[in-house]
């Protein structure tokens, strides 16, 4: 059976701190960077799904108005009733 030494735990702590603090300097870096990235790509996914509705209610609302004008419906004359007593 190994037992494990004084110096072998200091160094296996000395990498892991070393390792920490280059990952956190690392993060610190392209954090930024990444964040942006995605931004911009939602942000151009949501002009394109605002392009993509107004192109389509331009399209419904030419071709309704376009195919048949509104009609509008003529019922009679209006007569107002007054109640008698």
């Amino acid at each position: 059976m190994q037992e494990a030494s004084v110096a072998g735990f200091i160094r296996t702590l000395f990498y892991i701190v070393v390792v920490y603090f280059i990952l956190k300097f690392l993060a610190r870096l392209f954090f930024p960077i990444v964040m942006k990235k995605m931004v911009q790509k939602a942000e151009e996914q949501m002009r394109q799904q605002y392009q993509n509705q107004q192109d389509f209610a331009n399209k419904t609302s030419k071709t309704s108005h376009s195919d048949k004008p509104k009609e509008t419906k003529k019922v009679g004359e209006y007569i107002d009733y007054e109640e008698v007593d």
